[in-house]
């Protein structure tokens, strides 16, 4: 375990200063090429629930086996080799950097009024409609993309990681990736995406809320809230999302920043009204983009430090 927590240190460090270099060759890439192929094999005719199933147990099957082959020759080869392979595992598994660059690349024309290059940058990273947005609008597309997914691209690989090691964040990046490419409630998908879609749930679900948690007790504050009403808005909010996980991180930020989420979306020229959270202390602007990044590093850190002091005492104690 020790050597599994060093990497992850690493791992993380490397993320934070690095993130992933244009031209590395991503496993992510592989993982939806080998889903993609699989899909046009599989989907169609009847059984698209086992098929679903059976593209599932494959692509998570391969993914943590490879990992775990890699890391596993590694260390017997010497403890170094097998901490630096699973660094670099564990680096290219997370997404703190290119999260926080894929923010600061709306931000930075949002602030110099520059709204159509805005409303481009902010497409690249939300699926919803960009072309009408006002800077309030930008802001809130920005805001929630960032807390969302500091569970699915920080904080749930590293839980995997600190129990199984890199295999694990390998398996869940899988799970994540096929809920991403075939995990939606549409005809296509409605059948053959299904297990994908519902494991993703279950994997997040231990994650999202305690990085929530970790945005309500450390994160940036701008709001004269107690926090004991902080706390209750925020548990009974996060329910009101139509994702049973990604509520309780966007629902945090709102909180924290005294800031209003939700609200009325439009995919493709189709209205979606999503429920309120957080109290509506000041109107959404630029600034809270800065807000929503000092989270992201503010929940990994207390996430990386309490996954640690709960490992080192495993080690103490055994």
């Amino acid at each position: 375990m020790a050597s599994h927590m060093i990497a992850i240190a690493i791992g993380l460090l490397l993320d934070r200063l690095i993130g992933d270099p244009p031209n590395w060759p991503h496993p992510v890439r592989w993982i939806g090429t080998l889903i993609s192929w699989l899909t046009k094999q599989l989907n169609k005719g009847s059984k698209r629930k086992l098929k679903g199933l059976i593209l599932v147990l494959v692509i998570v099957g391969i993914s943590f086996s490879v990992a775990l082959v890699l890391v596993t020759v590694a260390y017997s080869i010497h403890i170094v080799l097998g901490i630096a392979l699973e660094s670099i595992l564990i680096t290219s598994g997370l997404a703190q950097k290119s999260l926080k660059n894929a923010a600061m690349d709306v931000y930075k024309p949002l602030i110099e009024g520059d709204l159509p290059n805005a409303r481009v940058k902010l497409s690249w990273i939300v699926g919803r409609d960009t072309e009408y947005l006002d800077e309030e609008e930008i802001t809130r597309g920005v805001v929630e993309t960032v807390s969302e997914n500091i569970s699915d691209g920080v904080t749930a690989p590293l839980f995997f990681a600190f129990l199984f090691g890199a295999p694990g964040l390998w398996a869940y990046k899988a799970i994540n990736t096929l809920d991403s490419m075939v995990g939606y409630k549409n005809e296509q998908f409605e059948e053959f995406g299904y297990t994908a879609a519902k494991l993703d749930d279950v994997a997040n679900y231990i994650p999202s809320r305690l990085t929530g948690l970790a945005i309500m007790l450390g994160g940036r504050k701008e709001t004269d809230i107690p926090l004991k009403e902080r706390m209750k808005g925020w548990w009974m909010d996060a329910k009101k999302h139509p994702s049973p996980n990604s509520g309780f991180l966007e629902a945090a930020t709102a909180y924290q920043l005294g800031i209003q989420l939700g609200g009325r979306n439009t995919y493709k020229g189709v209205v979606s009204n999503r429920a309120l959270m957080g109290i509506r202390k000041v109107p959404l602007s630029a600034r809270h983009i800065l807000g929503a990044i000092s989270h992201l590093h503010t929940a990994v850190f207390l996430f990386w430090f309490g996954m640690t002091g709960i490992g080192g005492l495993i080690l103490v104690v055994t």
